[in-house]
């Protein structure tokens, strides 16, 4: 790993610190995957750090010695010995680091590990801390964003392939496969998520689990799907006309897209996602399917295919240069059919960025 990038996750881990101060914390254990990954580089499994206001030590086993070796140069490792208790190897590093505060990621360290830990260290005072490292995953680097648009070429790749082959004898399932497949060959690890796709009256929905139902059986299918890259993910979702369309699906989908670029033009620095949120939703309203969209606008994306920020009525945060955001509202008819279009958007200086380009025609 070359030193820029040391640099890099050091000082993600410098800012983490300032945020567990805040928190009035003196250390905290960082025990989620993703922010492990983070906050170090380190893309293996199984391993917490501990990061205290002058040091930082990342605690793994030896199945990933070289590993760590490779994609960690420099940082401080403690390996446990096979049959060694995580916890115990925990206690050790945060009695000897002299912390007597240390805050914990409570969304991630489950009550049974946070009472046992409680119990070998008796004399620490543990502190529930959610979301820091969150936090700072919402505003990506440049190298998060280039990692971000090779998922999404990866992804789109893949759709195109996919897309030119459809047939109608083909099923949800096989679709989703070849999906799988495509991502594969184009460079990306796998899918961010399985992928959703419904044929007809399947596609209302939202998180439905691709099916045997065929192509051919309706005159329109909804794919949602993601690519995983350079550990980053991507997401997008289109509808895809496979026969001759009703005047209601069409219109259905125009009132959708018209929603959607709506609340892309809202998004810039300063903007407040409650009001993005309100862009889309009040189009839907308008046109008089309110109450068939059923979920937040959008959320983003990196590590994760959802992490925040999030796009709903309640968030009333403004949004940030670096952000990257999905925008995918929705329109659910069960027994009918429904539409959702979904882009990934990077807040910019003077605005936003589109990162996706799969045309959004229906015909």
């Amino acid at each position: 790993m070359p030193p820029a990038d040391n640099d890099r996750f050091a000082a993600r881990r410098n800012k983490l610190r300032k945020l567990v101060k805040k928190a009035a914390a003196d250390a905290i254990l960082v025990t989620n995957v993703h922010n492990v990954s983070y906050l170090t580089g380190f893309t293996g499994h199984d391993s917490y750090l501990l990061v205290t206001p002058d040091t930082e030590v990342l605690l793994s086993d030896p199945r990933y010695t070289q590993q760590l070796e490779e994609e960690c140069p420099g940082l401080n490792l403690e390996s446990r010995t096979p049959g060694k208790s995580i916890l115990t190897s925990v206690q050790k590093m945060i009695q000897a680091s002299g912390v007597t505060q240390l805050a914990f990621e409570s969304t991630s360290l489950t009550v049974a590990l946070r009472d046992q830990l409680a119990g070998k260290l008796a004399k620490i005072a543990l502190i529930p801390a959610a979301g820091l490292v969150e936090e700072l995953r919402e505003i990506k680097d440049a190298e998060e964003i280039a990692a971000i648009r090779q998922a999404i070429y990866c992804a789109e790749e893949a759709f195109a392939v996919v897309r030119a082959g459809l047939h109608p004898d083909q099923t949800e399932r096989q679709i989703a496969a070849d999906l799988e497949y495509q991502v594969r060959r184009f460079g990306g690890k796998a899918l961010s998520f399985p992928p959703i796709v419904g044929v007809g009256e399947r596609a209302a929905l939202p998180h439905g689990v691709p099916s045997e139902k065929k192509v051919g059986e309706d005159s329109f299918v909804l794919i949602d799907w993601g690519a995983l890259a350079g550990g980053y993910v991507s997401d997008l979702t289109r509808v895809l006309a496979t026969g001759k369309i009703s005047p209601k699906i069409k219109r259905i989908y125009d009132i959708v897209l018209k929603a959607q670029l709506r609340a892309i033009a809202a998004i810039k620095p300063g903007a407040l996602m409650c009001d993005v949120d309100k862009a889309a939703r009040e189009e839907i309203a308008s046109a008089g399917f309110g109450k068939r969209f059923g979920h937040g606008l959008g959320h983003g994306i990196g590590l994760e295919v959802h992490e925040a920020p999030r796009f709903n009525s309640s968030q009333t945060r403004p949004l940030q240069v670096g952000m990257v955001v999905t925008v995918e509202p929705g329109i659910y008819i069960p027994g009918f059919g429904g539409v959702r279009i979904e882009d990934d958007v990077l807040v910019t200086k003077h605005g936003h960025e589109v990162l996706t380009s799969v045309p959004k025609d229906f015909d």
